[in-house]
């Protein structure tokens, strides 16, 4: 069977309100700078289950996953929501977007290969498949789906407006869902006793706090967005990194400077490197080139917020920029300039940031993007994320699928499922895509996924 053969069929659709009302003193929720800076696009979440108890109705299964999301939209009272334009969100208990989807297939088909069947993937993900992928600030805060399989496997497919989430809020939102679902399932034989992951529930007042923290800024009441990318014909591909390889790489890019680098920062400076090579090599010419790193902001600030998973989208940016000459870029050099980067960012807002200073990085960030002389690069990491703890009653997630955003030299890190490895997704130009996969020095240290995604990215 063939991708195209493979077909995702809606059968069931539906609003999901909040369990309990919200209180009126909750009624309406101030976005905080770094929201309303935010992009207007859904972050997708995927995540693929082998097996559920066949002896238990699909149509049970749903009515578990429903119950068990009104309960966590009781806690995410904001995001059942709507926006007022760009400037808080009206806690009107609107609800979620739920859908109910069956493949013609096993869930095996797609896992045995999951990099041919990208295309399929949008299907599975709400956004997607409603074409609301670019309506975030208008439509529902939240959409999820659920995708039966034959003969057993479930997909869960979310998309949470980046407004009100980040990769941390998300993988918060998907555990507290997963728990509930799991403190009311029937599905689970193998699982039942084991499940000792503890959920924070985050308490109403929390969602307050980033506001007093990060005041919005007026001028950004409007939905015109702060950074715009235009679009580009580009490539996605996903490269695996082992253990034993990541390790290799932290022993070279030791150095006296960084004498312990993180596996994120090693790997950040061998995809840095090898980027900036092919595009030397496909211009014919050293570009300046500009590392961009989203930045957790709940740890960098000097004192402590109320709880490392505060809610909101609270996502900092720290640019890294080199003018070296090519050939003088070891591995040393780059993991020094990434970590110099990270320290400068800690010390320049370790005890806070202002809505204008953060406006102001996000809008150096947007004019860079339109330079053609810099080569910008935009690395976000979801590592050490609970993504793989999510467990609505049937077992981890097999798989844990991070969409590429279809944004021109995006990349994104990610855990394997063991946590000992890491998943890199690169959206390239397709001439850099085409040298990079080719660079001996990558391939020394990770394993390319054989199958590419052609996209119509953005620059």
């Amino acid at each position: 069977m063939t991708t195209s053969e493979i077909k995702v069929e809606i059968i069931h659709k539906e609003t999901i309100k909040p369990s309990s009302t919200t209180p009126r003193h909750f009624k309406i929720l101030k976005l905080s700078v770094f929201d309303q800076i935010a992009s207007d696009v859904y972050v997708p979440f995927l995540f693929f289950y082998r097996h559920h108890n066949s002896s238990v109705p699909s149509a049970e299964i749903s009515n578990i996953l429903k119950t068990s999301l009104s309960k966590t939209l009781t806690l995410f009272y904001p995001w059942a929501g709507q926006f007022q334009y760009n400037d808080s969100i009206g806690c009107n208990d609107r609800g979620a977007e739920f859908l109910e989807a069956q493949v013609n297939c096993p869930i095996s088909r797609i896992l045995d290969k999951p990099d041919a069947h990208q295309m399929l993937f949008k299907q599975l993900l709400p956004a997607e498949h409603m074409g609301l992928a670019k309506a975030a600030g208008s439509g529902n805060l939240v959409l999820v789906q659920d995708s039966f399989f034959e003969r057993g496997g479930v997909a869960i497919g979310a998309s949470i407006s980046h407004k009100v989430a980040d990769a941390i809020t998300g993988s918060t939102f998907i555990n507290t869902w997963a728990a509930f679902a799991f403190g009311s399932s029937v599905v689970s034989s193998t699982t039942t006793g084991d499940h000792q992951e503890v959920v924070k529930f985050p308490a109403p007042k929390m969602f307050g706090v980033p506001i007093s923290l990060f005041p919005p800024l007026d001028f950004l009441n409007t939905h015109h967005p702060v950074v715009e990318y235009a679009k580009e014909k580009c490539m996605t591909r996903r490269f695996l990194f082992g253990a034993s390889e990541i390790a290799a790489l932290k022993s070279k890019s030791a150095s006296s400077t960084v004498p312990n680098p993180s596996g994120v920062e090693v790997v950040s400076a061998l995809v840095w490197k090898c980027a900036m090579e092919a595009s030397r090599s496909n211009s014919g010419f050293m570009k300046t080139s500009v590392w961009c790193q989203a930045v957790n902001m709940r740890e960098i600030l000097a004192k402590p917020l109320a709880d490392k998973y505060l809610l909101g989208s609270l996502v900092g940016l720290s640019m890294t920029k080199t003018l070296l000459d090519i050939d003088n870029q070891d591995l040393l050099t780059l993991v020094a300039l990434l970590r110099k980067g990270m320290e400068e960012f800690k010390e320049n807002f370790g005890n806070g940031i202002s809505g204008g200073e953060a406006f102001e990085i996000f809008k150096e960030y947007g004019n860079l993007l339109r330079r053609d002389d810099i080569e910008t690069y935009s690395r976000s990491s979801m590592c050490r994320l609970p993504f793989y703890s999510a467990d609505f009653g049937w077992g981890k997630p097999l798989w844990v699928f991070i969409s590429s955003a279809d944004i021109k030299n995006e990349i994104k890190f990610m855990d394997t499922r063991n946590s000992d490895g890491m998943e890199v997704i690169l959206t390239l130009k397709e001439e850099d895509l085409a040298k990079i996969e080719n660079n001996e020095e990558l391939l020394a240290y990770s394993q390319p996924v054989q199958q590419k995604m052609r996209t119509t990215a953005k620059l």
